[in-house]
């Protein structure tokens, strides 16, 4: 099956390169976050493939509705999407924009897709096999990377969209040095974690679990065999994320820094 969700998260991928090189029209959606043609052209296409593939499993898109926990309570398996994380990034034209499709069970991520469009990359990854990127040209390489363990100096992923100053000064209350800050937009700052280039993702900012589902799966599976250990859990009552730190191997209270 993972065969089936990579395709199709390029082909939502190249329906967004398709609005890429035109002026964006860009609307706001309730939450004042923005929305564009590229956004919904993306999630139409990416949930009527779902649908095709896999019938009997329900979606959640950041595009639609979500359905109420009385319902989603009862859901073994269903899909997360993100049609285009860093719609920012995005109007900004930097490239640094992702299409996710995570397969969630049992509130944890078995599967994930991160596609890369401007890139022409794609990352994905199962539970049991492992993380791989696939390349520009068609070549694949599994990607694997090492756990970060306090105290010690580390890089970390900063965002493009959503800086914050204060990251260095709560990281090193817990004995983190911050040597280096790698910036990165959308799902992308998971995947740099999980290829090692750099060593944390502390993000100390709200966000939803389909901005997190797919590339959570790219990190936890980064490893020669198991799963790295992972802070995120899903299906919620509240899609929420709380704050969270991606890259060390034992649970900290991000919340609380």
């Amino acid at each position: 099956m993972i065969n089936s969700i990579i395709k199709l998260a390029e082909q939502a991928g190249e329906k967004i390169l398709g609005f890429y090189h035109d002026d964006i029209e860009v609307t706001s959606k309730g939450d004042d976050s923005p929305l564009t043609k590229a956004d919904l052209a993306a999630h139409h296409h990416i949930v009527d493939g779902l649908k095709e593939i896999t019938p009997e499993i329900p979606i959640i898109s950041e595009e639609s509705g979500v359905p109420e926990y009385e319902e989603r309570k009862k859901w073994n398996k269903y899909w997360l999407v993100d049609p285009l994380d860093g719609t920012k990034e995005f109007i900004k034209k930097n490239g640094e924009f992702t299409v996710n499709i995570a397969l969630i069970e049992n509130a944890k991520p078995i599967l994930g897709v991160v596609n890369v469009p401007a890139q022409n990359i794609t990352y994905y990854a199962e539970q049991g096999v492992g993380t791989f990127k696939k390349l520009e040209n068609g070549e694949i390489e599994q990607v694997i990377s090492k756990e970060f363990s306090k105290p010690g100096k580390a890089s970390i992923v900063v965002s493009r969209s959503h800086g914050d100053d204060t990251t260095k000064k709560k990281l090193a209350d817990i004995g983190i040095e911050v040597t280096e800050e790698v910036p990165s937009g959308s799902s992308l700052k998971f995947c740099l974690v999980a290829e090692g280039k750099a060593d944390l993702y502390p993000r100390l900012g709200p966000t939803m679990e389909w901005d997190t589902g797919a590339a959570d799966a790219i990190y936890r599976y980064s490893t020669k065999e198991g799963e790295k250990y992972s802070p995120l859990t899903y299906n919620k009552e509240n899609l929420l994320n709380p704050f969270f730190i991606i890259g060390i191997n034992e649970y900290i209270d991000a919340q609380s820094l």
